[in-house]
């Protein structure tokens, strides 16, 4: 990095498992607000944050609903909706970057979220990686399995991995 470059810090954010888009999960946020006051705290000229959100795709294509698709312009307004909630996710955060004065980037990749966040930090070469973490016991991991250890593991950058604070975590600690 080049003397008086901003430092960039790319962000793994995903929407609420509880709420939905375009709400923010709560490691997403706890990460965001701490990587704000621990990191950033007054230098906002020297960071710049690049936000990435990953969109799973559905399985079987259908996204859980009850319609019935019969023509490809179905298709394609359902990409359409889901392109459209991906933004307003990264809207949130956009927003909180600008109102206080910090340059941000943000754009969104379908996927695997493990898999495209490190082929993403390969492509756009961040100063670190910081993701949120929801604390799965070992148990909750083998069957859910974690986007944040995959990247601490195989991220080409240094990942910082925030974990949720205990007051914030749901009855059920899968949900996010």
């Amino acid at each position: 990095m080049a003397e008086g470059e901003a430092t960039r810090i790319m962000m793994g954010v995903n929407e609420s498992t509880i709420k939905g888009y375009p709400h923010a999960s709560i490691s997403s946020s706890g990460a965001f607000d701490w990587t704000l006051q621990k990191i950033v705290r007054s230098n906002i000229s020297g960071f710049k944050l690049l936000f990435l959100h990953v969109q799973v795709p559905d399985e079987d294509g259908f996204d859980d609903m009850d319609s019935i698709y019969a023509s490809p312009d179905d298709f394609k307004s359902m990409e359409s909706r889901d392109k459209a909630r991906g933004l307003h996710l990264l809207e949130y955060f956009v927003n909180r970057c600008h109102a206080i004065g910090i340059s941000c980037e943000a754009w969104i990749k379908k996927g695997d979220p493990k898999e495209v966040i490190c082929h993403e930090v390969k492509r756009v070469q961040p100063d670190f990686l910081v993701v949120g973490s929801r604390g799965l016991g070992p148990f909750q991991r083998v069957f859910v399995g974690t986007v944040s250890e995959f990247c601490s593991k195989h991220a080409e950058c240094p990942v910082i991995t925030i974990k949720r604070r205990a007051d914030q975590t749901p009855q059920d600690p899968i949900d996010d």
